[in-house]
């Protein structure tokens, strides 16, 4: 498992071996597994904790393409669940857009209490007016501070470093079929120390009756999950 994902630390080795049945430590898994190098920890902020269920954060960031054009990923992110609500791809990301694009992740006025973004003027004075009609709160973050946005940092930096750093994107419509198989993978299997190693979307613990474990590759191989199936 450690051979096939030499992105995955300890942790992520951990908790699919613990969705497998296989009661074993931590710190054997870290004793075993081929070593590499391990992004350092996020700092979570009071108010971040005590709000967790009703905040979400939205950011953009940057991908460019084989020819040289620059692609914007906009998410919104749901924090209890690192949750991936809403994605989508533009290569000019207008005030118009960005505020379609809120309004798409909740159609039906269920929008979150807060939500957190940075100050970058591609959200604009219309993106606060929609913010505001649908009755969210906005929490801005100091300049040039992307901890204060940690979760929906540490989220993008998964999409690079899991996905993105190993793939060519061709044009819009291809990133966006590969954000969203990452997407796909990340909801339904890929575990998090922060949810007590659990996937956004939760995963059963399967006992060892359930079969043998068989390996099930995601983003064209890029990522695998592990199940156990009968014989």
């Amino acid at each position: 498992m450690s051979e096939a994902n030499p992105l995955w630390g300890a942790p992520r080795l951990h908790g699919e071996l613990l969705k497998l049945g296989i009661d074993i430590g931590e710190t054997s898994v870290s004793k075993y597994m081929a070593r590499h190098a391990k992004p350092p920890s996020q700092t979570w902020r009071t108010f971040l904790e005590n709000h967790l269920r009703d905040l979400v954060s939205v950011d953009f960031f940057v991908v460019p393409t084989i020819r040289f054009q620059v692609l914007y990923v906009f998410l919104v992110l749901a924090h209890d669940r690192r949750r991936v609500i809403h994605m989508n791809v533009t290569a000019h990301p207008t005030a118009e857009w960005t505020a379609q694009q809120l309004r798409d992740a909740f159609p039906w006025n269920m929008g979150p209490r807060y939500l957190l973004r940075d100050r970058d003027h591609i959200f604009g004075t219309r993106f606060s007016a929609n913010v505001d009609a649908m009755g969210i709160k906005e929490v801005l973050s100091v300049p040039h501070a992307p901890w204060q946005r940690a979760y929906i940092e540490r989220v993008i930096g998964s999409i690079r470093r899991e996905c993105l750093d190993h793939v060519i994107v061709f044009n819009e419509a291809s990133l966006r079929r590969t954000i969203q198989s990452y997407l796909r993978y990340y909801h339904e299997w890929r575990t998090h120390l922060s949810l007590t190693k659990d996937a956004p979307v939760p995963r059963a613990i399967q006992s060892l009756a359930c079969g043998t474990i068989v390996q099930v590759p995601h983003v064209g191989g890029l990522q695998h999950h592990y199940e156990r199936r009968a014989a």
